[in-house]
């Protein structure tokens, strides 16, 4: 029985139960209704990643305040996606825990993870495609775009892979955090934190990516399409790592597992 207050967060056990159980409710999806959620969370995402593109235009590419402000301004996708509601790709990598207790079949978790990544990738090319035709990116925010996305290419397999890694880790922390909160305003909070360090250390990120590489090409890169989808690959796999393994795994063991306290 929780006797806590209602304005309380919640501790985490109770949170790794809550995540197991929204894992349930989200292999339990249609298919239609969570290709859709994932399309909007793939432009929510890539949102984020255009706030980011503004702030980014004529500042000091390096860690400094302006790598700082394009963090929070890049939290407005998980924000959407959270508060909002939506089906995130990365995010969703905290399923696992549903799946290692058999709550969800492991059929159910890659149905989820392949409509999920689809429609993200939907959505975040959409949107890029759509500020393409909006002028915005003419010069000078045409400009950054490029660089973002020739960057992003020319990162070695390993480093992207590692990148991805260390990012979905911040990223499903911040999720893990905003289940702590009763209140939009409590959720906010927690994934501020989490999202703006994992953009001011320059880590990798699928979803986004989805939306860089489009938006640099709509902006005149010449980045190649083998070159995008290797990134997205050696990401992606990192994101599987670091949110499945470094953060789902090791609180399933914490506090789902069958010493765990809540037992």
């Amino acid at each position: 029985m929780d006797n806590s207050s209602p304005l309380d967060a919640y501790k985490p056990p109770r949170i790794a139960a809550l995540i197991e159980t929204a894992g349930v409710a989200k292999a339990s999806l249609p298919t239609a209704q969570m290709l859709v959620l994932a399309i909007l969370a793939g432009a929510f995402i890539g949102f984020g990643a255009a706030a980011y593109t503004a702030v980014m235009t004529g500042a000091d590419p390096g860690f400094g305040p302006a790598r700082m402000l394009g963090g929070v301004v890049f939290s407005l996708g998980l924000i959407l996606v959270i508060v909002g509601g939506a089906e995130l790709f990365t995010g969703n990598a905290l399923m696992i825990m549903a799946a290692v207790d058999r709550k969800i079949s492991f059929g159910q978790l890659m149905r989820n993870w392949g409509v999920v990544y689809l429609g993200n990738l939907i959505g975040a090319a959409g949107l890029a495609s759509a500020f393409g035709f909006s002028g915005l990116l003419d010069a000078p925010m045409g400009n950054t775009a490029v660089k973002l996305a020739e960057a992003k290419a020319n990162l070695p397999a390993g480093e992207a892979f590692v990148r991805g890694a260390l990012c979905n880790a911040l990223v499903c922390l911040a999720v893990w955090l905003t289940f702590a909160s009763r209140t939009a305003a409590g959720k906010i909070l927690a994934i501020i934190w989490p999202i703006s360090a994992f953009v001011l250390l320059g880590l990798e990120h699928s979803v986004a990516n989805m939306y860089f590489f489009p938006q640099g090409w709509a902006a005149g890169s010449d980045v190649s399409f083998g070159a995008a989808t290797a990134n997205l690959i050696y990401v992606t796999a990192g994101n599987i790592l670091g949110g499945g393994g470094g953060v789902a795994l090791a609180y399933r063991f914490a506090y789902l597992g069958p010493r765990a306290g809540m037992k």
